[in-house]
């Protein structure tokens, strides 16, 4: 797996390649429970 550091920033910019616009609001640096918990938030959102 690439390392973000390493990827070019147009391979970070391409929207079209990436599926995870559902943590654009999860800080960077972000554990597993906090993503966890947003994404539990998000289904209790969409119920």
């Amino acid at each position: 797996m690439t390392n973000a550091a390493e990827r070019s920033p147009e391979s970070i910019d391409r929207d079209d390649e990436r599926d995870d616009a559902h943590l654009d609001d999860i800080e960077e640096g972000a554990g597993c429970t906090e993503i966890w918990e947003h994404l539990a938030e998000q289904r209790e959102d969409d119920d």
